[in-house]
């Protein structure tokens, strides 16, 4: 296990290092192709980040690519050489395909969607409909659950302090909402500098303890090189930040965490682990039923951090605050998952 300690370790170290070498070369890229944010008019979020207009986004081209040089790099040298590249490589069929897949995937379709608001193509030029990119949540997660449940076998729901619970074909749908609920939540996070990329922080660095305590060394290794690549992103996206990450990273960041929690049997432990990007889209959603259904706002502005924004709240007040309780609620996550697997 110490091994394993030093061999996660030692990837995030290196994937942090490799994301500060490629994001001079993936600035100039994106200087290059004009991919600068475009503001949404809307009155009073326009007003609060009017200052932002023009920022370079898709900046999480640098997270995910980092992973996947990382990966693509070491398992070459593991073929090649084997012995020391050998204890690197992470890439494995039955831990970490699906992952690796899925963050291609969600990235693509992100990458897509950035491309369209940086050209100001779409909904009021400002890329994919929010009804749109649920599409492609469903369809990212149907191809999941379908896999997950003919070619793998899932079909067990771990219950806290209850155990594993037979749901059969049940499995997909959850599966499904699960992946969905994910990818949503992290969008309707990605709205500060540096809030979508500190709580991921805290997600992923739960379900990297998760992944080592279940064994599944792997996964371990994947979350924690997309761990450094996370905190090499964060030192240009932290306040003022430098550029976005864009749909390209929030939705590889939010279909990657459901995977790795559904690899994991932990999904019911993520409203812990995500805590903050669950309170994210709970205020949408109660947002838009309530002025549909009642005519008013219960927030100033959705989601959550517009709203405290909005009420006077200095931006990185709201973010730092919104790191705290994502770290507090996630090692609460933790206690009952360790209390729940040594009771059982």
């Amino acid at each position: 296990m110490i091994f394993q300690a030093a061999r996660i370790l030692s990837l995030t170290t290196i994937s942090f290092l490799a994301a500060l070498l490629i994001t001079p070369f993936v600035v100039q890229l994106l200087k290059k192709i004009h991919a600068n944010k475009q503001i949404r008019n809307v009155p009073v979020f326009y007003n609060l980040h009017k200052h932002k207009e023009n920022t370079l986004t898709m900046g999480g081209i640098i997270i995910w690519a980092t992973v996947f040089g990382i990966a693509a790099v070491v398992a070459l040298l593991a073929w090649i050489f084997d012995g020391f590249w050998g204890y690197l490589n992470f890439i494995d069929r039955a831990e970490t395909y699906l992952p690796l897949a899925a963050m291609f995937l969600a990235a693509a379709f992100g990458l897509f969607d950035d491309i369209m608001g940086a050209l100001r193509i779409g909904a009021n030029g400002g890329g994919l409909k929010v009804s749109q990119k649920l599409i492609l949540y469903a369809i990212i997660a149907a191809i999941g659950g379908w896999w997950f449940y003919f070619k793998l076998g899932f079909n067990t729901l771990y219950v806290p302090f209850y155990g594993n619970v037979e749901i059969g074909w049940w499995y997909i749908p959850i599966f499904m909402f699960i992946m969905i609920a994910s990818a949503f939540s992290a969008n309707e996070t990605d709205g500060l500098d540096g809030l979508l990329g500190g709580v991921s922080l805290f997600s992923f660095g739960a379900l990297v303890i998760v992944a080592f305590a279940l064994g599944k060394y792997h996964i371990a290794a994947f979350c924690g090189t997309l761990i450094g690549a996370l905190l090499a992103f964060l030192w240009f996206n932290i306040y003022p930040a430098k550029f976005f990450m864009g749909d390209t990273g929030s939705m590889a960041l939010g279909i990657t965490m459901g995977v790795v929690a559904l690899l994991t049997n932990t999904a019911l432990f993520l409203p812990f682990f995500a805590f903050i990007p669950l309170i994210e889209s709970l205020s949408v959603i109660i947002q838009v039923i309530s002025r549909k259904f009642f005519g008013r706002r219960v927030f100033a502005l959705a989601p959550l951090h517009h709203h405290f924004e909005s009420i006077g709240w200095p931006e990185t007040e709201v973010t730092m605050r919104f790191w705290i309780i994502s770290a507090v609620i996630s090692a609460l996550g933790l206690i009952l998952f360790f209390i729940s697997r040594f009771l059982l």
